[in-house]
């Protein structure tokens, strides 16, 4: 495998924890998921975002600190490949989004002193998917506190990743997810892992399904 450490991210709702578990199976890999239903805080944001925005965000960047350090500290002598379905990026991302100037600004300086101690992925998966596909996805999962997610917000999300995408050095894998069906159509997560057994320079690699 020429990447030991994958990482799938995208927007809400747009479908990393399944592509994660599909390609963990086919690589028998060591699969991190994000624990979000351990955040006491979710629910409570989408009700009063300007209230709990600021312990939202330090209680995720704390919680993916503390998975990664454990997990990618530790050698696994049974898997070769590490895959994730979040970049401990993704905690400044939203807290662009989410936060005050002077809370954002206090959040920085905190995760520029933690973000040294992460180790980064050796490709990045990116699903982009248009809001309409989120919206379809948010809805099916059915998560209660999910179900009132404005577009708009959604919108932010995406041009936040966008905007990080372009500006970082890290092989980034671009897919359009527009008609992405990983779980029944197997050429779609074929795709992938044809892709995955390329050579990339870093930056942006469009990534077409088929």
């Amino acid at each position: 495998m020429k990447y030991p450490f994958i990482t799938v991210e995208g927007n809400i709702g747009a479908g990393k924890t399944t592509l994660s578990q599909l390609l963990s199976e086919h690589y028998n890999a060591r699969l991190i998921l994000e624990e979000f239903a351990d955040n006491p805080f979710l629910p409570k944001f989408y009700e009063n975002p300007s209230q709990y925005a600021f312990p939202l965000e330090l209680f995720f960047m704390a919680e993916r600190y503390k998975q990664l350090r454990e997990v990618l500290t530790t050698q696994d002598i049974f898997h070769t490949v590490t895959i994730t379905d979040y970049l401990f990026t993704k905690s400044l991302l939203f807290a662009k989004v989410n936060l005050a100037e002077e809370e954002y600004r206090l959040y920085q300086k905190l995760f520029e002193i933690i973000n040294p101690h992460i180790i980064q992925p050796d490709i990045l998966i990116y699903l982009n998917a248009p809001i309409s596909k989120l919206q379809e996805n948010i809805k099916k999962r059915n998560r209660s506190y999910e179900q009132g997610i404005p577009g708009d917000y959604l919108s932010s999300i995406q041009d936040i990743y966008t905007q990080f995408i372009r500006q970082h050095n890290i092989i980034t894998l671009v897919v359009d997810t527009t008609n992405a069906d990983f779980i029944n159509n197997k050429a779609h997560l074929q795709t992938i892992i044809d892709a995955l057994d390329k050579d990339y320079e870093p930056g942006q690699h469009l990534i077409s399904l088929p």
